[in-house]
């Protein structure tokens, strides 16, 4: 058998955080929180192989995070780095860090990412204390609180809301793990879907869906609950952009009822059916008992590949900087002027927009080596399901062709791990244009390699 412990740490802000950083907010500062922010970590081993897969509320870890955080645990626990997955649930209403337009409570927000290394090795080290003889199952529910974000106006320009006609994964991928005796230990909970419920008009702190999600699985089921956020470049919330509280408490309310369903069906073991006795009562009554045939596959891998994806420059770095000191002089004099709500989410728009920019140059000057990015792809094989990941905002489409063309049985993917540098659009979305591809740093044909390479990825754990 594996073994397998799971861990966790609160790592909730102080109230009056630097908070959020929409386009369209004009507050600076959080109310407090709605729900706790949580490092949720999952230890699995077997023999000499041991991994890690590491789940946070947070926005994203930048490619330094995420080689800092990785180091660490891999320092503290003895796990190989490379055995390390370290997954962020892109909540937009945690606290922001990241030199931005919000002067108010960045001290705080610092104060507060000066705690996630430590808790993030913390959670994994709870995890690997706990290890214990388990087993895995696996099972796929469907959930419809999300849809394709990517609708057009009437002269084709696209924009972030409804698109009924688009793309959109429902698939709620689960992986079940019990201890000997049947107990849970954890559960894996994959779905695509931006974690923008709460809006620009929102001032509290929350996990988004992920957070009711993991409580709604956790009561039903018992153990924890370690969400992975799928392939949501494209994928948004039906209901989105709002600031009612009850809105992604609902919606992740729903998603949990969901995965609890898909949870408590799983068996890792194969059972068949044994009649014991026909008991005499008021009506015959047959006693059975499904008696367990085989063990469960106990095998646990990880794999490591590298793929050079076509890269191509969108912005200057100088010219991004001078862009976003621009519009943060501006955003700053027409808060001092007394301005109306309306000027200042126009002047909050336009230094969020070159903030992006920037980011997006800056991330293309680090990356690029002569016209290609080198992009990590990871997979990691527990019992009959492998878990495969990219460090992108994947569109859903490629989750689907990965899904329907992997070797493996039981095929979750997932982005949003191991760093971040953009988005990772479809070729036909080139076309489209949209926000997603200008702010892209892969060029046409980047969708296809990636596919390619985690199909590999799978098969390097599967023996295919």
């Amino acid at each position: 058998m594996l073994s397998a412990g799971v861990g966790r740490v609160d790592i909730s802000p102080e109230v009056g955080t630097a908070h959020g950083g929409w386009g369209a907010q004009t507050h600076q500062v959080s109310l407090g929180n709605d729900m706790p922010l949580l490092v949720t970590a999952l230890a699995v081993a077997n023999g000499d192989t041991e991994l890690a897969i590491v789940d946070v509320d947070i926005g994203i870890f930048t490619g330094d995070q995420d080689l800092l955080i990785r180091g660490l645990i891999s320092e503290e626990t003895g796990i190989p780095f490379e055995n390390i997955r370290l997954a962020y649930s892109h909540t937009h209403s945690a606290p922001i860090t990241f030199g931005q337009w919000i002067k108010e409570g960045i001290d705080l927000a610092n104060e507060w990412w000066g705690r996630i290394p430590d808790a993030c090795a913390s959670a994994v080290i709870e995890a690997k204390n706990a290890l214990k003889p388990a087993r895995t199952g696996f099972g796929r529910g469907s959930c419809d609180i999300n849809i394709n974000r990517r609708p057009a106006r009437k002269n084709g320009e696209l924009f972030t809301g409804r698109n009924w006609d688009g793309f959109v994964d429902h698939d709620v991928d689960v992986v079940g793990i019990d201890d000997a005796d049947g107990n849970p230990i954890a559960t894996i909970v994959n779905y695509a879907m931006h974690p923008t419920i709460m809006g620009h008009e929102n001032q509290w702190v929350t996990p988004d869906f992920p957070g009711p999600m993991r409580s709604v699985v956790e009561h039903a089921v018992g153990g924890l609950c370690i969400f992975l956020q799928g392939a949501s470049g494209n994928q948004g919330p039906v209901d989105g952009f709002t600031g009612d509280l009850r809105v992604y408490r609902k919606a992740g309310a729903r998603l949990g009822a969901e995965a609890a369903r898909v949870r408590l069906g799983i068996d890792p073991l194969e059972r068949e059916e044994r009649l014991d006795q026909i008991l005499l009562s008021g009506a015959d009554l047959g006693i059975y008992t499904d008696v367990p045939v085989g063990e469960s596959d106990d095998t646990v891998a990880v794999h490591n590949l590298t793929v050079d994806l076509p890269s191509r420059k969108v912005a200057s770095v100088d010219e991004a900087q001078a862009d976003f000191e621009r519009g943060e002089k501006q955003l700053e004099a027409i808060r001092a002027s007394g301005a109306t709500e309306d000027e200042i989410q126009r002047a909050v728009s336009k230094v969020m927009r070159a903030n992006i920019y920037l980011n997006v140059a800056r991330n293309y000057e680090k990356y690029d080596r002569d016209g290609v990015i080198p992009m990590e792809i990871q997979s990691m094989r527990i019992g009959e399901t492998v878990l495969v990941s990219a460090p992108v905002e994947p569109f859903a489409e490629l989750a689907g062709e990965i899904k329907r063309r992997s070797l493996a049985p039981n095929t979750v993917f997932s982005g949003f791990s191991n760093g971040h540098y953009a988005y990772l659009p479809t070729d036909i979305a080139y076309e489209e244009g949209g926000y997603e591809v200008g702010v892209s740093p892969f060029a046409p044909g980047s969708a296809g390699l990636t596919i390619e390479t985690c199909l590999d990825a799978v098969d390097g754990v599967w023996g295919g």
